[in-house]
């Protein structure tokens, strides 16, 4: 439009700071909410309560690993880091991104349920873990997706934010699903 001005740009650090603190408040933005938020230990999950709520989460966390898991390894074919196998076949990103979906939406229900019937809680070690490792999980989805969208970065950023994911999935897991489907038990926990 003529006559009308607009504003300048803002440096390039500052709209890379920004972007590199979004994760950071997702993180903090969860903490806060499950810190703040009454707990509701009857709430229920696709209507099962107390203990079939938490077999069914132990259930969806372990598909949810095992999603992670097929991700790690469409990654790592999409890159040419599986020896042995041939090149990585057209339909593999596409995979590898219906995949991601499939994984981030999993796990909706299941931090859903987790926000609301227990919130953050800091009670004992495992506990804590699981808590903020939760916290954390949208944190590092959101970095992903940022460092999948902005092709200036290092070429280690991506693998980084893949890997911190896998990671915290799988430590989620084994913190609930794992300690749940174990008798209430993990080594180390």
């Amino acid at each position: 439009m003529y006559g009308v001005e607009r504003p300048p740009h803002s440096p390039r650090w500052v709209r890379g700071t920004l972007w590199a603190l979004l994760p950071v408040a997702v993180t903090a933005g969860l903490y806060w909410y499950g810190r703040a938020h009454t707990p509701d230990y009857t709430s229920a999950l696709f209507g099962l309560r107390f203990d079939d709520a938490n077999r069914l989460k132990a259930q969806l966390g372990s598909a949810l690993l095992g999603l992670a898991l097929v991700q790690l390894l469409l990654a790592l074919w999409m890159y040419g880091r599986l020896p042995g196998l041939p090149a990585a076949r057209p339909w593999t990103r596409t995979a590898h991104r219906i995949g991601g979906l499939a994984t981030f939406l999993l796990s909706l229900p299941i931090a859903y349920h987790c926000i609301t019937a227990y919130g953050v809680q800091l009670t004992d070690s495992r506990v804590a873990l699981h808590s903020l490792a939760g916290c954390f999980l949208y944190g590092a989805f959101a970095a992903k997706v940022i460092v999948v969208r902005h092709r200036r970065l290092p070429g280690w950023a991506l693998p980084l934010a893949g890997g911190v994911l896998v990671v915290t999935i799988a430590l989620l897991w084994y913190t609930a699903a794992f300690w749940y489907l174990n008798d209430y038990g993990a080594p180390g926990l």
